[in-house]
């Protein structure tokens, strides 16, 4: 039976596994009609069951001495993977939190493939599927392009045209752009260290090819300096001891096209403008609880992407994060859009995500007591874990089935007790929150105050003009340009064609 190794931070993953937090990424997909359960089982069957990794189950060395691996399940029962439950009355958007719920807080069987969906029937007029799959498999944008792999533009797809297509997303990673330099450091690092075992005559002959790794190993000391140098994030209502259930909402939508108003008239990114809503949302349900917020900032893991181009599909974890801190002491909220503005700004060019990724892969190697240390350590650096996604915006069915909306629940990395995660479709922009019931039994409240810090922040926009960017400016002054140079060529051919007549004439 072939047998795969799994990686260093996959194992990590792994190593995480806690009963307060199981490491597996929830998933709820939302359909406006009722699904047809054989047409679903037989899309996923063909989609999900052609991946190897979707039969193999996680078996560990008897002494534990060396990686576990990936092996195939030789009891291997889809209808185990695939279940269908109807919803309780009323079968409203609050049973179906409650179910999720629930869901996210039961670990997976390790005995067993690590994921498992659930056709959730009788959801309002609708139906909902809701997904759990476990980190160790791959990280979120593998797992997005897998999900997607299922669904189709056009109901009346074939199923056989899904084996031979998987879908292309531009950007899933909004911090992809902004963070590349460090990407790009991070690749060169390690081409550059794979020459210099292969090929060390070669680069110390190459004093500039020498100062260069010199350099980028000074950026490294200096990002590890900073990490040990973070002070533990201060205690609030959001942090402490875990208990073993989880608590789960969202938000209903919120157009693009209101938050991209937002961002032309008041400044910062899309990106920056949520963040400055959830930070705000978090101060006012701490200032609810009883906690001081006053010149106080909490710091948010943020999940960033170290794919290769064209890597995006591969099941596997290639993840660091950078630790974003959270202005919640500014009650202002244009002041505070600019300093988060001014604080993603920071995290340009930095090296921190490619180190976290390499903390991870420490991790997955080391012995456990090392490893509980790792994960403590982590655990102290954040309060919570706030991933942005943006996904597809065209109107997407599965199972012949209208895809309403879909939202994802991060798994609360290193003992923290809040995740928040922001997913785009079609259009429209959701906030999912999952939290531990024993720290913040009220999700549904944090949403509650994002959709009333959204609404402050959106009436403020429309009070100011909008600003024209250079950017908008120049693109103008091209099409401007552009426009004169085809009247002039229109011209010249009007003349030349004149001149033709005449001649011929």
């Amino acid at each position: 039976m072939a047998r795969e190794q799994l990686t260093n931070v996959d194992t990590a993953l792994l190593r995480l596994e806690d009963p307060t937090n199981p490491m597996m990424i929830t998933g709820a997909i939302i359909f406006k009609d009722p699904v047809d359960f054989e047409r679903l089982k037989e899309t996923i069957g063909c989609c999900l069951l052609s991946i190897e990794r979707f039969q193999q189950k996680v078996v560990w060395s008897r002494l534990g001495l060396v990686h576990p691996h990936w092996e195939e399940d030789p009891n291997f029962d889809f209808n185990y993977h695939l279940q269908r439950t109807i919803l309780p009355k009323p079968g409203d958007q609050a049973a179906l939190q409650k179910l999720v719920s629930l869901l996210a807080s039961t670990p997976l069987d390790f005995s067993r493939p690590l994921w498992q969906f659930h056709l959730v029937e009788e959801y309002g007029d609708g139906s909902a599927l809701v997904c759990r799959i476990h980190h160790s498999i791959a990280d979120g944008m593998a797992l997005v392009h897998v999900i997607l792999s299922m669904t189709e533009c056009d109901p009346n797809d074939p199923l056989s045209k899904k084996q031979q297509e998987f879908p292309s997303i531009p950007s899933l990673d909004p911090l992809d752009s902004f963070l590349q330099p460090a990407r790009d450091s991070f690749f060169a690092t390690r081409r550059a260290v794979d020459a210099q075992l292969r090929k060390s005559r070669e680069i110390l002959a190459n004093p500039n090819r020498v100062h260069e790794l010199s350099t980028t190993g000074r950026d490294a000391a200096t990002e590890i300096g900073k990490l040990i140098m973070l002070e533990h994030d201060p205690d609030t209502v959001l942090r402490g001891k875990l208990g073993t259930s989880k608590k789960a909402a969202w938000s209903a939508a919120v157009p693009l096209d209101d938050i991209k108003t937002i961002r032309r008239r008041l400044g910062g990114t899309v990106n920056d403008v949520l963040l400055t809503t959830m930070t705000g949302a978090l101060r006012h349900y701490m200032q609810a609880r009883g906690d001081s917020v006053d010149n106080i900032s909490i710091r948010a893991a943020v999940p960033v992407n170290l794919r290769p181009p064209g890597k995006e599909a591969e099941l596997s974890n290639r993840m660091g994060a950078i630790f974003l801190s959270l202005p919640v002491g500014i009650a202002d909220p244009t002041q505070r859009l600019h300093e988060l503005e001014r604080r993603m700004n920071g995290h340009k060019g930095s090296m921190q995500a490619p180190l976290i990724y390499h903390l991870l892969n420490a991790l997955g190697m080391a012995p456990g007591k090392i490893a509980n240390s790792l994960i403590n350590i982590f655990g102290h650096m954040a309060t919570v874990v706030m991933t942005n996604v943006k996904g597809p915006q065209e109107q997407l069915y599965l199972a012949g089935s209208p895809i309403e909306t879909m939202m994802f629940f991060v798994p609360s990395t290193g003992r923290l007790g809040v995740g928040v995660s922001i997913l785009s479709y079609a259009g429209e922009v959701r906030l999912g929150v999952i939290t531990d019931e024993r720290l913040v039994p009220d999700p549904e409240n944090i949403i509650a105050a994002f959709h009333a810090e959204f609404h402050s922040l959106h009436t403020l926009a429309l009070e100011v003009e909008e600003q024209i960017s250079f950017e908008a400016i120049s693109l103008k002054l091209d099409d401007a340009i552009h426009k004169l140079d085809s009247m002039i060529e229109n011209g010249a051919a009007v003349q030349a064609d004149a001149g033709v007549d005449q001649h011929t004439s």
